[in-house]
């Protein structure tokens, strides 16, 4: 069921922006999250398996976290074991956060796969791992972040060379720029074509179509001819698929069993023997190409088809293989309602919590002025056709008794017949009243002015809700425009173009124009309802003001 307007506004008017569920796993933990992992993707086992993890305003609290993520905890499904786990980035400010844990085995078998994440621990200490992506079979691993673009992060601490820039809008952090320079390793060794090999990488070309050579060693390359994949083995070339421009694509090219294989976004796209191709202890990534790199990784086994299935669906900035609950997240209702609200409300800037605050305020105040007008004018109405009921029906001198005969508390036409009665009095000489021509006009003047009084009384603070039709819609833009704002300077700084950062942000300044809306559109139905109703008083009275006058002087003008 579909949240009404005013329970939108109310939502907003008290919602909380921390939710805490107390830790199974240790109690100084004050935040446990859910994260799932579809495995159906998975065919066979994969053991000791690294699962990227993207931490953003829309899934998590980082304002209940320490500044530098040192509370951060990845427990089992058992909320008992702890993973291992390396923090490859935590940005407070930004909101952005990226880690790899380290699973022991990963198969379709457990449907249900799923993990916790504790957070909201002042004093933990960092547990961060960066060791956990180094194997033993790894030989080198280049995640080029900014501190250490071309620093080896794996067991052997290689260093690689090459004109070659970091990219900040990377696709796992931080990116590394080809400009035509080929990134060179010196590896321990030759790889070993029998017993496997694995060179794998996040490629993004700027555009297509493109000549250069993306991997190379002795006489084996998988080059980039215009928009496709060449394997060439030797003197023998086979097509090995179709790249897509300014896209991230994961490619591999596993070398085992003499035989070489390319993977193309987890798929087996091309396989050639090496009858006559030998890899050296020299690899080359990049040459003639302009492009953007991530997560380089140069292993000494052959990769399982599995694995590289896993990586390039779980790495990618579309993935949907791993997702993170927020935390006051209910189970079982990820697709309802209160959930999306959630979201949205965690993702709120600063600037659209202030608007909505002022939105709610507005509302608030157009709902009172909407009850309280509502209340008056059918008073009013009710006590007018009961007054006027009795002043049709009296004749002659009884005219001037009705205040005597009933009260009519609400009434303005009673009102302007006491201001009438009281002008008329005034001009009684011992008991007796005679009214010229000048005096008609001068109580039908005092009349009159009642009647202004009385139609400023009824129209009075109807200018709230004018001011909530026109003012709340442009409020609501305000917030959406700058939340977007924000957003996306945070995304520009933070360098992380994944979808499941944006989304939430946007759709969270979004909000503001929904409650700028949720606050106009009520009032301007009110406003109308409320001014007609008015307006038809306003003209009862006038009639009444003619009608009055008219009578009075039959019964009392002077001839």
């Amino acid at each position: 069921m579909k949240k009404s307007i005013f329970g939108l506004l109310a939502s907003l008017c008290v919602y909380a922006l921390s939710f805490s569920a107390h830790a199974a796993w240790n109690a100084d933990w004050a935040t446990q999250q859910k994260i799932t992992i579809d495995t159906a993707p998975v065919k066979e086992a994969v053991n000791q398996a690294p699962v990227l993890v993207r931490l953003h305003s829309g899934n998590f609290d980082f304002t209940g976290a320490n500044v530098d993520g040192s509370d951060l905890r990845f427990i089992a499904a058992d909320d008992k074991t702890e993973l291992k786990f390396q923090l490859e980035k935590y940005d407070a400010v930004n909101e952005l956060a990226i880690a790899w844990v380290l699973l022991p085995q990963l198969s379709a078998a457990n449907k249900d796969l799923s993990i916790n994440l504790y957070s909201g621990n002042e004093g933990g200490k960092a547990a961060s791992d960066a060791s956990v992506l180094n194997a033993t079979n790894l030989l080198a691993r280049f995640s080029f972040a900014e501190a250490g673009l071309l620093k080896d992060s794996g067991p052997n601490q290689l260093t690689a060379s090459g004109l070659i820039t970091v990219q900040k809008a990377g696709l796992i952090a931080e990116s590394a720029q080809l400009n035509g320079s080929a990134l060179t390793v010196n590896l321990p060794a030759a790889p070993d074509v029998v017993a496997g090999t694995t060179w794998s990488v996040w490629f993004k070309p700027a555009s297509l179509p493109q000549t250069g050579v993306l991997f190379k060693s002795g006489n084996i390359s998988l080059q980039v001819e215009g928009s496709a994949l060449t394997l060439q083995a030797g003197s023998t070339k086979t097509p090995a698929g179709e790249l897509k421009a300014s896209a991230w694509q994961h490619i591999a090219l596993v070398l085992q069993n003499g035989k070489a294989m390319v993977y193309l976004n987890g798929n087996e796209v091309a396989q050639q023997a090496l009858t006559d191709a030998k890899p050296d202890n020299a690899f080359s990534l990049g040459e003639g190409l302009t492009a953007e790199v991530d997560e380089l990784q140069l292993a000494a086994t052959a990769r399982s088809a599995s694995w590289l299935l896993l990586a390039a669906q779980t790495q990618g900035a579309e993935t949907s293989l791993v997702k993170v609950t927020p935390a006051g997240e209910a189970e079982g209702e990820e697709e309802g309602e209160a959930n999306y609200m959630g979201i949205l409300i965690n993702s709120l800037t600063l600037d659209a919590k202030v608007v909505i605050a002022i939105l709610a305020v507005m509302f608030a105040i157009s709902v009172w002025v909407m009850g309280s007008k509502a209340r008056l004018v059918s008073r009013t109405d009710k006590d007018n056709s009961l007054f006027l009921k009795r002043f049709q029906q009296v004749q002659g001198k009884d005219l001037l008794s009705l205040d005597s005969s009933g009260n009519y508390t609400h009434s303005t036409l009673f009102g302007l017949y006491k201001a009438g009665l009281r002008e008329i009095k005034k001009r009684e000489i011992d008991g007796h009243i005679s009214l010229g021509g000048a005096s008609i006009d001068a109580i039908k003047a005092a009349v009159d002015a009642d009647l202004v009084r009385e139609t400023q009384r009824m129209n009075s603070m109807m200018v709230l809700l004018t001011i909530a039709i026109s003012g709340g819609p442009f409020l609501g833009l305000l917030g959406t425009v700058v939340g977007v704002m924000i957003t996306f300077a945070a995304i520009a700084a933070a360098g992380d173009v994944n979808v499941n950062a944006i989304a939430p942000g946007i759709a969270a300044a979004l909000l503001a124009t929904v409650a700028g809306l949720a606050v106009a559109i009520p009032a301007l139905f009110g406003y109308n309802y409320l001014a007609s109703r008015v307006k038809n008083i306003t003209i009862a009275m006038q009639i009444f003001v003619d009608e009055f006058i008219t009578r009075t002087a039959e019964l009392y003008g002077k001839e």
